[in-house]
């Protein structure tokens, strides 16, 4: 009776893994560095290797070409991406990759959720910059992280106008991922591997406090929060974690590994969606319990 048992839990949790379990593909070479799922499942994925943002309407396997700015910036690419389904608005996060002499510079875009249509456009300021991800606020403005020069901006809901709310290169270069935890702002460093608290004050500038995660994290890259935990994709160590956050410290919980430089996390519907760079892919798996 107990292997009957045993047997039978495990088909019934095979089962369940295979019938929530999906997966969306892009063009060989595509490198969706960020993925985002809208309201009604569309799965959307930015490239890191084109002017080109990708979508896969619920339930399709292939995803294709749905934004293309490559007659603005035949170089450029795109990092984060952010279905915002209260603006109706996906955000991105434009590479406009110019000559050596240009520097590396980068534009927060707004596009409508469902044309594609472009909205709104926000140009980081200074010489070389790369705006990387982005969370929306409970006001409904968007913090933004800009990874080379170690800045976190306050973008005003429209998208065309900003504030900064931190300015530290030695602390937060390689600034990446962003979300919020329980009120709480927090934000990942894609090269040192930290994660800090932003402490937010009434003047809108930020203060931080670092977070000790109790194992090592390699190149943590996007992140998102859901059912009070944050999801970060690890890039570096072909993982992905929830962080449960007490106080200073953070408890790493590896949910998948074996993974192709996951980039990206986007928990939606009971899922966990990951985007693959090196797979040219975005997949899900079910939401750990």
């Amino acid at each position: 009776m107990i292997r009957i048992t045993t047997a039978a839990v495990f088909l019934s949790a095979l089962f369940a893994f295979s019938a929530t379990a999906a997966e969306v593909t892009t063009p060989a070479g595509a490198q969706p560095e960020s993925l985002t799922v809208a309201p009604d499942g569309t799965v959307i994925l930015g490239s890191a290797s084109s002017p080109k943002i990708y979508r896969a309407k619920k339930g399709a396997a292939t995803a294709e070409v749905w934004i293309d700015v490559t007659s603005e910036v035949p170089n450029g690419t795109f990092l984060g991406v952010l279905a915002d389904a209260g603006s109706n608005t996906l955000w991105a996060c434009q590479i406009n990759n110019g000559t050596p002499a240009d520097g590396r510079k980068s534009t927060l875009r707004g596009f409508d959720l469902k044309t594609g249509v472009a909205k709104s456009r926000w140009d980081l300021p200074s010489d070389t910059n790369l705006c990387n991800d982005m969370v929306v606020a409970p006001d409904k403005s968007l913090y933004v992280t800009d990874t080379f020069r170690g800045r976190i901006w306050n973008v005003k809901p429209g998208g065309t106008e900003a504030s900064l709310v931190i300015d530290n290169v030695r602390v937060l270069f390689g600034v990446d991922g962003i979300d919020f935890l329980n009120g709480q702002l927090y934000v990942n460093t894609v090269f040192a591997g930290n994660l800090y608290r932003v402490n937010i004050g009434a003047d809108g500038k930020g203060t931080l406090t670092e977070i000790f995660m109790d194992k090592l994290v390699r190149n943590p890259d996007g992140m998102r929060y859901a059912n009070g935990k944050l999801f970060v994709a690890e890039n570096g160590g072909s993982k992905v974690h929830t962080l449960t956050i007490k106080g200073d410290t953070a408890t790493v919980t590896v949910i998948k590994d074996g993974l192709k430089t996951p980039t990206a996390v986007q928990p939606f519907a009971g899922e966990v969606w990951i985007a693959e760079r090196s797979g040219d892919k975005g997949s899900s798996i079910p939401m750990p319990k």
